[in-house]
């Protein structure tokens, strides 16, 4: 049997058994929960449950992690983004230089994972542990798909 077709077996029997359903990422492989975002993300928020995850190949690869995100009138937008740029040791220029260790910027308009406060809510980025923070840095790049669902 082909490789192609191997894999065609495995989606489908993963599909029938409940594995994967509707394009969301499950995280069956990993013993992590399943993210509620489509398999094509690469990161993956839930403002909801205040969680997010990395994924790939129809699995979850770390996470969920908990998060916190923007507060009344800074909101983390919701939505598909790309991945724009990356960096290690930023600065915000709009809140007065404020630290944002290992920023992935996901919008046109500045919002970010980055290391941040678990217990006060940003001015729209989402902020992640340091261990997860470093985790989705080394991990994400520019172009790849993040996924915001409420």
């Amino acid at each position: 049997m082909g490789i192609r077709k191997a894999q065609a077996l495995t989606v489908a029997a993963l599909v029938a058994g409940g594995v994967l359903a509707a394009g969301v990422v499950t995280a069956q492989a990993t013993g992590g929960s399943p993210s509620p975002c489509r398999a094509s993300a690469k990161a993956c928020v839930s403002l909801s449950t205040k969680q997010a995850w990395l994924q790939g190949n129809g699995t979850t690869s770390y996470g969920p992690v908990p998060i916190t995100s923007g507060k009344i009138g800074s909101e983390t937008p919701t939505g598909v983004f790309r991945v724009q740029w990356k960096d290690a040791d930023h600065r915000s220029s709009e809140f007065n230089n404020a630290p944002m260790p290992n920023s992935v910027f996901f919008t046109d308009t500045g919002v970010a994972f980055h290391e941040g406060s678990l217990r006060a809510q940003s001015n729209g980025c989402v902020h992640l542990s340091t261990t997860a923070a470093k985790r989705f840095f080394d991990t994400l790049n520019p172009g790849d798909e993040v996924q915001v669902v409420p």
